[in-house]
């Protein structure tokens, strides 16, 4: 192809030639929300590092679940943050905890909308990390027998999927095994299948009460510069179980998605996290970008780059831009 026989110019000459020829489109079906859940009833907890957020008691989360899904949001990813914490995570198993309580308030207002729990004990240890501590680092095999309950816990409270966020080696065969084995065949797993020892994940820490009090996980959470690595850890989760596998965080990780997507053409799901979030925000509110349009630029990437479904803190103001 050679100019002036080819002007690529013209099919970009006008909004509506663009929309037509557009080979990344965007809608409300394409994401999921995150949600923080907290204990008690009436309770909205700001969350400063990330505006337009908050710890939501059972209920408040519900409310935010029916607005997102009157947008054509179809999902939401709860994340609990209990009234008691201890060094094994007890709180995590409680049917009568905030996850449990939002999944059934959720489902009673709107059964239709698919309801993901993310297992891990992270948010749930007085500790911080995200399993059961021995000789001062993370047991992977102890930590896979609560997992396991925690999962179990959550689909008895009628949650839609599952998706472990944990990093534990052999999680996703654990908990297909004891779905499988108490009847929840049907249930499927979303795992956290490359997720990054990121410093992207700041702010989370700060909703969800889960900053590590002593060390990090880097023993756990995947090595930054690392991609081979990264098509093995999913393969490990497609062999054991997984239905859909995801990349965290998205941006600075791009290239994985792509990779995943083209060499294993399996369902991939993208987590836009929250520093990611936070850093379009404050940018936004200083004047220094325009954060619709930058929000927006971000989101097309990350499907652009292989994304079937994006979690994102951004997903309800997308949805009203994306609706009109």
């Amino acid at each position: 192809m050679r100019f002036p026989i080819y002007r690529p110019r013209r099919l970009r000459r006008t909004r509506i030639l663009r929309e037509m020829l557009a080979e990344t489109v965007l809608t409300p079906r394409d994401f999921i929300l995150p949600l923080f859940v907290i204990h008690g009833r009436g309770v909205e907890n700001p969350i400063p590092s990330m505006p337009g957020h908050a710890q939501l008691s059972a209920e408040l989360a519900a409310s935010r679940a029916v607005d997102a899904f009157k947008l054509g949001i179809p999902g939401v990813i709860l994340f609990g943050i209990p009234e008691h914490k201890d060094e094994v995570g007890s709180s995590a198993l409680d049917p009568d905890g905030p996850v449990q309580r939002a999944i059934k308030e959720i489902k009673d207002r709107v059964p239709e909308m698919v309801v993901i729990t993310d297992v891990c004990l992270c948010e749930y240890t007085s500790h911080g990390h995200c399993g059961i501590i021995k000789k001062g680092d993370v047991d992977n095999d102890a930590t896979l027998e609560v997992l396991r309950e925690m999962a179990l816990s959550h689909v008895r409270a009628g949650c839609d999927m599952v998706s472990p966020s944990d990093m534990m080696d052999g999680r996703v065969g654990a908990i297909r095994g004891v779905l499988d084995e108490n009847g929840y065949s049907h249930i499927p797993i979303m795992s956290y299948s490359a997720k990054y020892a990121s410093a992207f994940y700041g702010p989370f820490r700060e909703a969800a009460q889960s900053t590590p009090g002593f060390g990090d996980r880097k023993s756990y959470q995947m090595d930054p510069p690392n991609t081979d690595e990264a098509l093995r850890e999913v393969m490990l989760d497609i062999e054991e179980g997984a239905d859909i596998v995801m990349v965290k965080p998205a941006l600075a990780y791009l290239d994985i998605i792509r990779r995943i997507r083209d060499e294993l053409g399996y369902p991939v799901a993208a987590y836009n996290v929250s520093g990611e979030y936070s850093m379009i925000k404050a940018a936004g509110q200083k004047g220094w970008i325009d954060e619709e349009k930058v929000m927006m630029e971000v989101l097309v990437s990350i499907k652009r780059a292989g994304a079937g479904l994006i979690l994102t803190y951004f997903a309800v103001d997308a949805a009203r831009i994306l609706n009109g």
